[in-house]
């Protein structure tokens, strides 16, 4: 099929050329327009209030004296003078072992020294008169002393096979039996002081000032309805370089018997009613790998600053340092926030009271 192109045709494409030219020519790119990076977030205005604050820790009760009861020297048992589960007194004899070659050696030195005692005796008259030589008088006194030590060697060595009570407290089950050749690293029983007993526990070391000594403290234990209290008695002078902890320990009194050693405690610290604290919303703390920061509004633009925090609420967290009062913080948008990024505070919280 062949077409033919007549004039009013081409005039017809010509046309139509140029009206899409000037269809072209007359269309301009618009420029993009500003995105709006003004953040909009509510706030929270810091102002310092009365702050009554306690820490919850957890801690293990401890008896207030304990050891291993022990023989210094090898021996055979020939008493047992304690009752398993009994309280036993400071001094009472607990053990005794075979001692009957002890006490001859030591009858006979005693038996040697008084004659030896005599001679010197009878040496000094004669000394006075000229009848003997000073150092045969002086030979004899040195064997008196040396008797002498001989006598207290052998009085070390058969109180050891008296082994008696170091404290006042309970002893525990025996794990000898009378006749039993036994030596120093045989642990015969264990012997704990368990009317007076010791808790210790851990605590952040920012309030290394809140365990003076003589502070009381609360505490309760599985088991028990009761709450029990506790005296500080001293606090560790470093922290733990790992946890950043301070270990700290309380005596409790126990004469009634109704705690014993090794029980968990869940253990209340009261802290100083701080009359100028500074809280914030729990969800305006932003943690980061290295610390914690708050976002602050502060002359439309946003200030990111590391804050230490403190005690936590239900839903405040208290704050040590990095903020002042009439610090307005940002309690929205935190997922967005950036430093020095426009803000626009829509609504404006102050403290609550707790």
């Amino acid at each position: 099929m062949k077409f033919r192109y007549s004039k009013y045709t081409c005039l017809t494409l010509i046309t139509i050329s140029i009206f899409c030219s000037s269809c072209h020519e007359g269309r301009k790119e618009e420029p993009p327009k500003p995105k709006n990076t003004t953040l909009n977030a509510e706030g929270f205005v810091v102002e310092p209030q009365v702050f009554e604050n306690q820490y919850a820790t957890t801690g293990s009760l401890l008896p207030n004296e304990e050891i291993q009861i022990l023989p210094e020297t090898s021996g055979r048992i020939t008493t047992l003078s304690f009752k398993e589960g009994s309280h036993v007194n400071k001094g009472d004899i607990l053990v005794r072992l075979y001692n009957d070659d002890i006490r001859a050696q030591i009858q006979k030195s005693q038996a040697q020294r008084e004659l030896q005692v005599k001679i010197k005796e009878r040496q000094a008259k004669l000394l006075d008169i000229g009848g003997i030589s000073k150092q045969d008088y002086e030979t004899t006194v040195a064997q008196i002393a040396s008797i002498d030590a001989d006598l207290a060697y052998a009085q070390a060595q058969l109180s050891k096979t008296i082994i008696k009570a170091p404290f006042n407290g309970r002893i525990g089950i025996r794990n000898v039996s009378v006749g039993a050749v036994i030596t120093p690293t045989t642990v015969i029983a264990t012997l704990q002081q368990h009317r007076m007993l010791k808790l210790d526990f851990t605590l952040p070391d920012q309030y290394k000032d809140e365990v003076k000594p003589g502070k009381e403290i609360a505490f309760t234990v599985t088991g028990s309805l009761d709450t029990f209290k506790a005296s500080i008695l001293a606090a560790e002078p470093s922290a733990d370089a790992s946890t950043r902890t301070l270990k700290a320990r309380a005596v409790v009194d126990n004469h009634d018997e109704k705690l014993i050693a090794g029980s968990f405690a869940h253990v209340t610290i009261p802290f100083s009613n701080n009359k100028s604290a500074l809280l914030v919303p729990s969800q305006a703390i932003i943690p980061t790998t290295r610390d914690k920061q708050v976002a602050i509004a502060s002359g439309g633009k946003v200030k990111m600053v590391t804050v230490t925090i403190g005690t936590r609420t239900n839903d405040m967290v208290e704050v040590l340092q990095g903020l002042h009062p009439g610090d307005t913080i940002l309690t929205t948008g935190i997922m967005q926030v950036k430093p020095n990024m426009a803000v626009k505070v829509t609504k404006v919280t102050k403290n609550r009271s707790l």
